[in-house]
């Protein structure tokens, strides 16, 4: 494995992800929502790609200027493409692409946007969900329906427990505080929920998470149908 990955906060609670394949030296970031702190941490260094997992301005924002600055090509849904900034490659679900030497697939996990695309890295392996899941929650159902986002997460089924999931936002500890009121009995929850508390007091990122870990204690992944999602999701809109 040659892919270092770094955590870039932006805005107010979101996070940019920079990957780095040291064996060729390509680069690239996930989800620029400004451009002003990615440019920070990567100086002169060159930006070869950035990837877009859906269009909302939080994931989106920075990506004209780091593509003006740095001459980076720009990836995402071909599904979004009137609402993304101009892509250089149009993606669909299972396509693949090359940063450096690690091969990315393309997963579609539409839900909380209509085109939202996951991009997975198995020889790490990484995940990269964007805002359909979170550690211990997943996204609002701001243009799909909950039968699309259950069967979206559950397209992350074929991955193995050690995948790392690297999501768009800081909001572990608002989720574990739901999580514990609908599964207050889950040991693995309450350890989870205490590691965060431990974290965030330290101002550190909770996420990435472990896959094996977030089908033991988040709520969204461990709902058995629709309906208990749908209710699930209601309950925290509204939590």
């Amino acid at each position: 494995m040659t892919l270092n990955i770094q955590a870039i906060p932006v805005l107010s609670d979101n996070y940019a992800w920079l990957l780095h394949d040291t064996a060729q030296n390509v680069r690239a970031i996930v989800d620029p929502g400004e451009a002003g702190p990615i440019e920070s941490v990567l100086g002169d260094a060159q930006l070869d790609w950035i990837l877009l997992t859906h269009h909302h301005a939080d994931h989106t924002a920075g990506t004209d200027a780091l593509r003006r600055r740095y001459g980076a090509h720009v990836a995402g849904a071909a599904s979004e493409r009137r609402r993304l900034p101009q892509l250089d490659l149009a993606l669909s679900d299972g396509d693949t692409l090359m940063i450096g030497a690690e091969r990315g697939e393309v997963i579609a996990t539409p839900g909380h946007a209509d085109g939202h695309i996951s991009y997975y890295f198995a020889s790490v392996p990484v995940l990269f969900s964007g805002d359909a899941l979170f550690s211990l929650g997943c996204g609002r159902l701001l243009e799909g329906s909950a039968a699309q986002l259950f069967e979206s997460l559950h397209r992350y089924d074929r991955l193995p427990d050690d995948t790392l999931v690297y999501c768009g936002h800081e909001y572990t500890k608002s989720n574990a505080a739901f999580a514990r009121y609908v599964d207050p009995d889950n040991s693995v929850l309450k350890a989870r929920a205490a590691e965060v508390e431990r974290l965030r007091a330290a101002s550190c990122p909770t996420v990435p998470s472990r896959l094996g870990e977030e089908r033991a204690a988040n709520p969204f992944l461990r709902a058995k149908t629709v309906g208990e999602f749908a209710r699930l999701r209601r309950e925290k809109d509204n939590f």
